[in-house]
């Protein structure tokens, strides 16, 4: 931590003189222009008080005395000090003077409680979170880290410091720097705010910086593919092998609507045969560890035929050879290319297309798309029948153009 000043002062309280014409001593610390001030329990003559020196006058043994134990008690202040700029932690007068008086209470930095949140999540990966969890917890404390050291001049803070100012800051300096787009920026400081709900909950701090703040999401228009450019991308025939393998495992999420970190790590474990006497999918969600149940279709069941005695996923022991997500939707761009798909073609675009062209479209409750999507509410899946609802509109609008009077 930068510190801008640092000072101490023994002074006398001439308003508190007594009968005896004696008068308390205090100590005082200032640390960034805020004063901490303590009595240091001992009494001096009013006109034995040099206020030039900060010392008594005289020369007998009681004072020698006294003025020893005030050098002593300016030197450990100092030590004190000295020690924190050494290690770098946030302090405040308050800090040294509890320091001093052997009162020291625990004060949490805002960096200190997120890293130990981190912690706890990387020791709970595969269990509780997702890896991509994590990463987004670990890059939400890091733009924390910067944001602190860009505008506070300040390597941390006690959380306790943190308020809705410090709050709306971070947000405008999210934006200024172009972290990413309205949804991204707020999701970063939606993760802030859960480091802030800890502190609330452990008495870290005195009330929830975050009450008065609202999350402002932007509406995004769920992209899907239609069923002709579906169809199209099936049939497409690849020259580059690359580009097939890929297509294969996109389409094999159209068909069951399973996640980039699902189909991933899809083994012969999640495959299970259904009351009907078919192969089902079974795998609790990466995501929300909640549970998808989805029929492998026959479009899906050539995929899996296809790719059995692939290298990849003899080496691995999974079905299909998925490379790294940031790989595939870079090939998914020369794949929308080829094959004329006029939108932008993501790994995820493949879940909305299952849960709208492949499912809803074709009738199927959204109760049961629900179930195989494992969404944990109703809600969600909602989502979905609304672009459906919106295609029809859009389709409907056509159909009355055609057939409008007097035309």
């Amino acid at each position: 931590m930068e510190t801008n000043s640092f000072s101490i002062l023994c002074y006398i309280r001439k308003a508190r003189i007594n009968q005896q014409g004696e008068v308390p001593i205090f100590l005082r610390i200032t640390v960034n222009s805020k004063r901490a001030e303590f009595s240091l329990k001992r009494k001096v003559k009013l006109e034995k008080w040099c206020s030039i020196k900060s010392r008594v006058k005289g020369s007998n043994t009681k004072i020698k005395a006294l003025n020893h134990y005030l050098d002593e008690l300016e030197a450990k202040a100092y030590n004190i000090h000295s020690k924190l700029v050494i290690k770098k932690k946030p302090f405040s007068a308050e800090t040294i003077k509890n320091k001093i008086i052997g009162t020291e209470t625990v004060h949490k930095t805002l960096l200190e409680v997120y890293d130990e949140h981190n912690t706890q999540i990387e020791q709970l990966l595969g269990i509780e979170y997702s890896y991509g969890a994590y990463r987004r917890h670990i890059r939400t404390r890091n733009h924390l880290a910067n944001f602190m050291e860009k505008e506070y001049k300040l390597k941390d803070l006690f959380i306790r410091d943190v308020d809705l100012k410090f709050i709306n800051r971070f947000h405008h300096f999210l934006k200024t720097r172009k972290i990413g787009n309205q949804n991204t920026i707020t999701k970063y400081v939606v993760n802030f705010k859960k480091i802030m709900r800890i502190a609330v909950a452990n008495n870290w701090v005195n009330k929830d910086p975050f009450y008065h703040w609202k999350a402002k999401w932007k509406k995004v228009e769920r992209d899907i593919l239609t069923e002709l450019e579906l169809r199209s991308l099936i049939e497409q025939e690849f020259d580059i092998t690359r580009l097939e393998q890929i297509r294969d495992i996109f389409v094999f999420s159209c068909f069951t609507g399973l996640a980039y970190v699902d189909v991933k790590k899809l083994s012969s474990d999640h495959i299970v045969i259904g009351m009907d006497g078919q192969r089902w999918i079974k795998i609790n969600r990466s995501k929300t560890d909640s549970r998808s149940v989805v029929p492998l279709l026959p479009t899906s069941e050539e995929i899996l035929t296809k790719y059995k005695d692939h290298p990849l996923t003899k080496e691995n022991g999974l079905l299909l050879p998925v490379i790294s997500n940031q790989k595939t939707n870079a090939f998914l761009k020369e794949i929308a290319k080829v094959c004329k798909i006029q939108k932008n073609l993501t790994f995820h675009l493949a879940r909305h297309t299952f849960a709208t062209t492949v499912t809803l479209a074709n009738g199927v409750p959204i109760e049961s798309v629900s179930k195989m999507l494992g969404h944990q509410s109703l809600k969600t899946t909602q989502i979905y029948a609304k672009v459906i609802d919106k295609k029809l509109m859009k389709d409907m609008e056509v159909v009355k153009a055609k057939f409008k009077l007097g035309s």
